[in-house]
């Protein structure tokens, strides 16, 4: 493990590189011990307050983890799929919101995402998976939910379909479509949406999701697409009206 002292860039941002790149490479497995943080300063010829910040840059990332007493000291981690989310939906957001996504893009790649999720979830769903989805559907119908209570029960209800497709990589790409992209989405069209034609959509994706269709729920996700599209143009339209006037 190596980094170069006369760059310009943070030693201690170059050590947990140096460290994550030994990872990723295979040199450091998981539940291996790494050196101590004398060792490490001695190594890259640093002190140990900068090691210190490097490892916790590696803590953050849920890459090591720390245990205390004699036997303890820093560990490669196993970095699973529901650690990495929270990264994945916080860069979603960050190059959705940064690079001025426009909305038709954003909201053709969440659904041809999540429709290729339909399929594999009719199949695969547990029963709990579905028994989520017809809550949420539940809580969705209730008259004095919040608007944001709603866009966060939308999120759990495409979450629980993505989810049961049984497939960890589809789960943790599409992570950023359906919690980065969709409430983005849903602060666009909350103010036109028809709740009840929401709920009644979400119906039919759920009933064909439970009776095994993927087809089916594929073409209600279509249609979802179609009424979330027809919502932003009727709420561009009204910001433009307003601002001619």
């Amino acid at each position: 493990m190596k980094i170069d002292p006369s760059s310009s860039d943070d030693l201690s941002v170059q050590i947990a590189q140096a460290i994550k790149d030994a990872i990723i490479g295979g040199q450091l497995i998981v539940d291996e011990r790494l050196p101590s943080e004398a060792e490490l300063a001695d190594h890259f010829q640093v002190s140990r307050p900068t090691v210190r910040e490097a490892l916790k840059r590696l803590a953050a990332q849920s890459l090591i983890r720390t245990q205390r007493g004699a036997t303890g000291g820093a560990f490669v981690n196993r970095l699973s799929f529901e650690d990495a989310y929270p990264q994945q939906v916080t860069t979603s957001t960050l190059l959705l919101s940064m690079n001025a996504v426009s909305f038709d893009t954003a909201c053709e790649a969440r659904y041809a995402l999540e429709r290729a999720c339909a399929p594999l979830s009719a199949q695969r769903r547990t029963a709990d998976q579905l028994a989520t989805m017809r809550t949420e559907m539940f809580r969705q119908s209730q008259p004095g939910l919040t608007d944001e209570a709603f866009c966060a029960s939308d999120v759990a209800f495409h979450r629980a379909l993505v989810d049961g497709a049984g497939n960890p990589v589809l789960s943790y790409q599409l992570a950023g479509a359906v919690e980065a992209m969709q409430p983005l989405m849903n602060m666009i069209t909350f103010t036109a949406r028809d709740r009840a034609r929401i709920v009644d959509l979400h119906g039919r994706i759920a009933d064909a999701i439970e009776s095994g269709d993927g087809t089916a729920a594929s073409e209600g996700l279509s249609d979802l697409e179609k009424e979330t599209r027809k919502l932003a143009s009727d709420v561009f339209a009204a910001r433009a009206a307003a601002v001619s006037t």
